[in-house]
């Protein structure tokens, strides 16, 4: 039960302190925050809730420990230490003598607008900021030690609950029609999904997280990009599987009309952790995702209405099945291939596999690694082969879960296309060429420049390519895509399949 005297009593406390401090005073419903200047202090109120209880003073001190703790491993540099609140009601300061009268989290304050939910509203938010965040939360999430399954964390029945008690929570903005399809649908997909659920619980995809990666917790700072306040109060809240954490602000661009940036940034993720396996299960952590959201503004009260509806046409938009497509990229190395499956991955809403990428992972190797510093040569027949092979069976597990896919390669053999044209019928998808092509100086120019990228191909690679290459047959070329159009967003291309 909440301590109204309690709460009234440090609340003349902050009062008192920002007129001290000269700062400006903003609330949420569980803390205070004081912009001082450069600083920042989030003060814990003394609330006893159902989800936190900040009530005893030692309460509010661990709390904010945690939040030091949590916070610094996403934003080490926004995070400045627990700051006691000493002096007394009538004049209390900051670390001075006395008794302590509260703690508070002591932050480095960030410029207004620099929040990703600020941008996105400014039109500034770019490409490589989405980028940059995807880097982020994979470094992120695979550093981050496993959580054993005796831990009870995200358990299948507990996902389930948690998806069903946000719907609760979001009913109110929902018809009754609206309610029981989402209803249905979470039931019938939890079901569906608890072997997996399980499978990646005692695979050791369940981590401690940030646990609320709405867009308005990350922030560009210092040229790159951070993320904060995450969730210390509970840790079953944050000690999730990797996609829930993920899939949060995936959710959020998608809420925010961003699409593009969703998909964008959730294959800059999958890039760099390999977590595919995830996918059959990310629409449901999209769906609960925008209920949680659905509901926070709902209880925010007035002028939060249109947030509240958004978010759950978020949640109403992600249960509807996709439109899965197989796409393949065709050309020599330095010719576009990436760049032009980037954009229609972002058009299409599409998961990417690209070989650069793959290939290097069937060896161990990050990304942006250099194969040649370890003395491997990856662009031999052998490992040729291994990573087509790869790049077909995640392709399947992909259009199962019910997503267009882009196979970024070269694809430059028959036999290679011809596999592709073979795992899209098993499908029941159409398949699409992108075909790319420059004149052979760019190429090599291109090659020549390439800096921070995937690929290893090299002007011998691109010579021997170049001259094993066999080009489109009459039949594959009228499965040709023009790149050169871009369709308005979330809208699929017009091409006619054979």
């Amino acid at each position: 039960m909440q301590n109204d005297a309690a709460l009234a009593r440090q609340q003349a406390l902050v009062t008192t302190l920002a007129s001290r401090l000269g700062a400006e005073l903003v609330e949420t419903h569980i803390s205070w925050v004081l912009l001082a200047g450069e600083n920042a202090y989030k003060i814990k109120k003394p609330v006893q809730l159902p989800f936190v209880d900040y009530a005893a003073l030692q309460a509010r001190r661990h709390f904010c420990e945690e939040e030091l703790r949590l916070n610094r491993r996403l934003a080490p540099s926004l995070y400045l230490g627990v700051t006691r609140i000493t002096g007394s009601h009538q004049a209390p300061v900051l670390d001075g003598s006395g008794p302590v009268l509260d703690y508070a989290v002591h932050m480095r304050r960030f410029a207004k607008g620099a929040l990703f939910g600020e941008q996105l509203e400014a039109a500034t938010l770019a490409g490589q900021d989405v980028d940059r965040l995807a880097t982020l939360l994979a470094d992120f999430h695979n550093g981050q030690p496993a959580l054993g399954a005796d831990h009870g964390f995200a358990s299948a029945e507990r996902r389930r609950f948690a998806a069903l008690a946000a719907l609760k929570g979001a009913l109110p903005v929902a018809s009754p029609a609206e309610q029981a399809q989402l209803q249905a649908w979470l039931e019938t997909e939890a079901a569906r999904l608890a072997p997996l659920w399980t499978l990646r619980q005692q695979g050791g995809r369940v981590r401690e997280c940030h646990g609320d990666l709405h867009l308005d917790n990350v922030v560009s700072l210092d040229g790159g990009v951070a993320a904060f306040d995450g969730i210390e109060f509970d840790p079953a809240l944050r000690c999730i599987d990797v996609l829930d954490d993920l899939a949060f602000a995936v959710m959020d661009f998608s809420a925010r009309g961003r699409r593009d940036f969703a998909f964008r940034l959730l294959n800059g993720w999958l890039d760099r952790t390999g977590d595919h396996a995830a996918l059959p299960a990310l629409r449901f952590s999209v769906v609960y995702r925008a209920l949680v959201r659905a509901q926070v503004a709902q209880l925010s009260g007035p002028g939060h209405e249109a947030a509240a509806r958004r978010y759950l046409d978020t949640a109403l938009a992600w249960t509807q099945p996709g439109q899965p497509r197989l796409f393949i990229t065709h050309g020599l190395p330095g010719s576009g291939k990436t760049f032009e499956s980037q954009r229609v991955l972002e058009q299409e809403g599409a998961i990417r596999l690209r070989s650069d990428v793959e290939r290097k992972r069937l060896f161990g190797l990050g990304m942006l690694e250099d194969s040649r510093a370890k003395g491997l040569d990856l662009y031999q027949p052998e490992t040729t082969a291994r990573t087509y092979a790869q790049l077909f069976s995640l392709a399947r597990l992909a259009l199962q879960a019910g997503y267009p896919v882009i196979l970024d390669a070269a694809f430059l053999h028959r036999a290679e296309r011809a596999q592709a044209l073979t795992v899209a019928g098993e499908a029941g998808v159409p398949l699409c060429i992108i075909d790319c092509d420059a004149p052979l100086a760019v190429l090599r120019e291109r090659i020549e420049a390439r800096r921070g990228d995937a690929s290893e191909a090299n002007l011998a690679v691109l010579e021997h390519l170049r001259l094993s290459a066999e080009p489109l047959a009459a039949e594959e070329l009228g499965l040709v895509i023009d790149t050169a159009r871009q369709p308005t967003h979330g809208t699929a291309w017009n091409t006619t399949f054979p």
